[in-house]
């Protein structure tokens, strides 16, 4: 049966039209993605830009930064010698971050391979599901745990004087951080082709030669970004920290010392500051710190990866 006449011409049209609609939509979708991608960098420098415009006055106006990064003296309410000294802080921050890493990286990657390569079916989604729990657990009710629970099994435990120490923190960061890394370290494991894993059993490799020979060497970028990924959720928390590690400013000597991270600093400090004062702005200094911290750790992740790449 052929078509009346017309009709092929009709049915052309149609296919052009809906050839241009399609194109249209691309258009539109690609569109849509180069704004999502490029408000998401506009967004972040304007976060950073926000954050050093308020520390600039200071930066430039009076803070002496040798005593900021070489003293523990942090007195910045003193009404006859203020002292801005944030030696402790910074590394109260990086041994709570140093510490829970310690814990976190062998919890997380650890957690990732079973779950990726030996569990199946049911199992995986259980085991998917708890995991994915830890994360709603909102921070607070992390800093009630450290303070309730951890603070007396570690004095105990250690016969220390208190509780709310680095060991304290650096446990929670931990548990908060496993989570994230679970997540991305499953999903590096997974994109690893089938073909690698075939042709390893093929040759006679057991399931764990597999994974330690195989697996893990062709996913470490991603395994690389899953720890970074933690380290950054450690490094930016706040109120867990706040309430497990004592908030004292102090220099760590060991894990039972009680110290105060930026974060923290920033967070009980702030609302109590007059705006523009010399306090309100060096917080905005500490802000501007964390900000450089971040930079440099994506910036080795990123230089990590290119080296691992080339090779």
């Amino acid at each position: 049966m052929t078509n009346p006449p017309g009709a092929s011409g009709r049915l052309a049209k149609r296919a052009v039209l809906r050839a241009r609609l399609g194109r249209a939509q691309e258009l539109v979708i690609e569109a849509v993605i180069r704004l999502c991608g490029v408000s998401a960098v506009v967004f972040v420098f304007a976060i950073f830009f926000f954050v050093l415009r308020e520390a600039l006055p200071l930066l430039f106006g009076g803070l002496d930064l040798g005593q900021f990064f070489g003293s523990m003296e942090w007195y910045p309410d003193s009404l006859s010698n203020r002292r801005y000294g944030a030696l402790a802080l910074i590394l109260g921050t990086l041994a709570v971050t140093g510490l829970a890493m310690v814990f976190a990286i062998p919890l997380g990657l650890g957690a990732a391979i079973p779950i990726s390569e030996f569990s199946r079916g049911r199992t995986k989604e259980a085991l998917k599901i708890v995991v994915e729990l830890l994360a709603a657990i909102p921070s607070v009710v992390w800093g009630f745990i450290g303070l309730m629970i951890l603070n007396p099994v570690i004095i105990d435990l250690f016969d220390a004087p208190i509780g709310l120490t680095v060991l304290n923190g650096a446990i929670l960061l931990a548990l908060m951080s496993v989570p994230i890394m679970v997540s991305i370290g499953e999903d590096a494991l997974k994109a690893v082709p089938d073909t690698y894993r075939e042709a390893a059993e093929a040759m006679g490799a057991t399931r764990w030669q597999v994974v330690r020979r195989v697996l893990l060497p062709a996913a470490r970028n991603g395994l690389l970004a899953a720890v970074l990924l933690g380290v950054g959720r450690a490094v930016g928390e706040t109120m867990a920290v706040l309430m497990a590690t004592g908030h004292a400013v102090t220099i760590p000597t060991g894990p039972l010392d009680s110290v105060r991270t930026i974060t923290a600093t920033i967070a009980a400090e702030l609302g109590e500051t007059a705006r523009g004062s010399d306090h309100y702005r060096v917080l905005f200094v500490l802000g501007t710190l964390l900000f450089a911290i971040t930079f440099v750790v994506n910036l080795t992740a990123d230089l990590v990866i290119r080296g691992f790449r080339r090779r």
